[in-house]
C-alpha cells in the first residue's frame, strides 16, 4: 500500500494541497519532500532515529511523550505575528467588519502597476527596522495631528494592523464601508492624542481577537528566550495621501510624517515613489528583504460595477454588439478570478488554522512501519549540513 493512499485515512486529509494527479503535496512539496523538511527543523527526530531504529513501536511511544501545541489560542492580551501577505491582510479586514476594500501586493512600484489597481487608497512598506533618532521629514506637530488619525503603537506586533487600521480610518472613500466596530473605534478615539489611541486600539478585544486569528497555529512548544537577539526586526508603516500632501503613519514615530504635497494634477502614487525609493537605497546593498502592498477598493465590485455601466451606456448611446460583449465577458473572467482568490484566501486560512500534528504524527509512523524514516533523516540531514555550509561561505 502507498505511503499516499494510507494517509488518506487522516482524518485531515482533504485540507492538505494535491497535484494535478491527485497525489498528495503539501506547501508545493510530495510527502516524502515534506517530511524531508520537517526531519531538518526539529531535533526530537534524530531521537526518533536513535531510539526506534525503524521500529513504529518506539516511534509511538516516544511521540506519545513530547509536548505539542494542539490548538493554542495566544493568552488574553497578547499580540501575535502575523505574515506579511495580501491574503492574510485582507482576511484581517472583513475580520474587522470592514467591506469594499482589499490588499494586493505589488512586485515593483513603476507607475504602470497601479493602473488595474485604482483607486489606491494607501500602501503598506515592510522593511527591516534600523534604529535611528529623526525622522527624514518633520513630524507633524500643528492642528493637522486632530484631522489625521494617527495613533502610537505600544505593544509589540501589533504594527501590520495598526498599518492597515490607520489607513482605514483615515479613508474617506464610498468604496470603503468601515463596519461598526472601526467607525465606533474613530468617534471614540479621535479626541485623544496618539498615545490613548494607541492604547485604546490595542484595549479592543475585537481587533485583538481578529488580528491573532490569523495567526499560523505553531506545532510545537518552542522557548521564547532561545532565539537570536541578533534576529532582524521588521516594521509595517503606511502611505497615503490625506487633504493633497503625502503622510507616512509610522506608529513607531511621534506622529505623522509629512512627505510634501501632492502637485496639481499630480498622482499621489507618483509623488510617493520616490519617498520609498528613497526608504529602500538607504539601506546597504544587497538588502532584499521589503514587501509593499497596496489597499485597494474591492475589485470584484468594481468589476460589476464597470458591467453595469457598459449596460447602462449601452441603452443611452449605440455600441458594437462584438465589442460590448467581448467587454462584458473580459470583465466576467475578471470576477471570476477574483472568487477564486479569494477562496483561495479562505483556503489557505483554514490550513492555517489547522492542527497537522496527528498527520505528522501518521507520516513518522508510516515513515517507521515501511523503514524508510532513516533514509528520510540522512536526506535531510545533509541538506541541512550543505545550507549551513553555503552560510559559512557567504
Amino acid at each position: 500500500m502507498s505511503l499516499t493512499i494510507r494517509l488518506r485515512e487522516y482524518p485531515g486529509y482533504g485540507l492538505l494541497r494535491t497535484d494535478h494527479r491527485g497525489d498528495l503535496w503539501a506547501g508545493g512539496l510530495c510527502p516524502a519532500s515534506w517530511v524531508n523538511q520537517m526531519c531538518s527543523q526539529f531535533s526530537f527526530v534524530k531521537q526518533i532515529i536513535e531510539l526506534a531504529h525503524g521500529s513504529a513501536q518506539f516511534v509511538s511511544n516516544f511521540l506519545a511523550k513530547q509536548k505539542y501545541i494542539t490548538a493554542t489560542m495566544p493568552a488574553a492580551g497578547n499580540w501575535c505575528q502575523i505574515e506579511s501577505d495580501p491574503g492574510v491582510f485582507t482576511q484581517l479586514i472583513k475580520a474587522f467588519g470592514t467591506k469594499g476594500v482589499q490588499v494586493e501586493e505589488l512586485w515593483t512600484i513603476d507607475g504602470g502597476i497601479f493602473e488595474n489597481l485604482k483607486p489606491v487608497h494607501g500602501l503598506i512598506f515592510l522593511f527591516k527596522y534600523v534604529q535611528d533618532n529623526e525622522p527624514p521629514k518633520p513630524v507633524v506637530t500643528d492642528d493637522r495631528v486632530n484631522k489625521i488619525y494617527f495613533a502610537k503603537q505600544v505593544i509589540n506586533n501589533a504594527c501590520a494592523t495598526q498599518a492597515i487600521i490607520s489607513i482605514l480610518l483615515n479613508c474617506n472613500h464610498p468604496d470603503v464601508d468601515l463596519g461598526p466596530e472601526l467607525t465606533q473605534l474613530k468617534e471614540f478615539s479621535m479626541c485623544f492624542d496618539p498615545q490613548m489611541r494607541g492604547l485604546t486600539l490595542s484595549n479592543s478585544n475585537t481587533i485583538r481577537t481578529a488580528h491573532n486569528s490569523m495567526v499560523q497555529l505553531p506545532l510545537f512548544e518552542t522557548d521564547p528566550d532561545a532565539a537570536s537577539k541578533d534576529e532582524d526586526a521588521y516594521h509595517f508603516i503606511g502611505y497615503m495621501a490625506i487633504d493633497g500632501r503625502i503622510y507616512e503613519l509610522d506608529g513607531l514615530r511621534e506622529g505623522p510624517i509629512d512627505h510634501g504635497e501632492v502637485k496639481a494634477e499630480e498622482d499621489w502614487l507618483d509623488a510617493v515613489r520616490p519617498v520609498i525609493m528613497q526608504r529602500i537605497n538607504a539601506y546597504t546593498e544587497g538588502e532584499i528583504h521589503f514587501n509593499l502592498m497596496a489597499v485597494v477598493s474591492d475589485r470584484k465590485m468594481i468589476y460589476e460595477r464597470q458591467i453595469d455601466d457598459l449596460l447602462e451606456a449601452s441603452q443611452l448611446i449605440p455600441m458594437d454588439n462584438e465589442y460590448l460583449e467581448n467587454e462584458i465577458r473580459n470583465l466576467k473572467m475578471l470576477i471570476e478570478y477574483e472568487d477564486e482568490k479569494m477562496a483561495k484566501y479562505q483556503d489557505d486560512m483554514i490550513r492555517r488554522r489547522h492542527n497537522y500534528l496527528p498527520f505528522i504524527i501518521t507520516l513518522l509512523k508510516i515513515l517507521a512501519e515501511e523503514k524508510k524514516l532513516m533514509r528520510v533523516y540522512q536526506k535531510a540531514k545533509e541538506r541541512a549540513s550543505r545550507k549551513g555550509t553555503k552560510k559559512m561561505k557567504v
